[in-house]
């Protein structure tokens, strides 16, 4: 279990995409799980978990996505 002391949303999306699977802590957000290299929806989820999974979630997508050379 990583233990972030702080809300770093990029930082986390690296991380969940490297790892893959498990759980993390953010101070002052609480406790996320992680599966199939996304963050998973808590059944019991308040607002403030709801918007850091689609926030994090989203910044994964984006570092998924293929980069264009101009």
């Amino acid at each position: 279990m990583r233990i972030f002391k702080q809300y770093q949303p990029v930082l986390i999306a690296k991380y969940v995409k490297t790892f893959f699977s498990g759980r993390l802590y953010i101070r002052g957000r609480g406790a996320f799980m992680y599966a199939r290299g996304m963050l998973v929806m808590p059944d019991h989820a308040d607002k403030r978990h709801r918007s850091t999974v689609q926030e994090v979630n989203r910044l994964i997508g984006q570092l998924q996505a293929p980069q264009t050379v101009a």
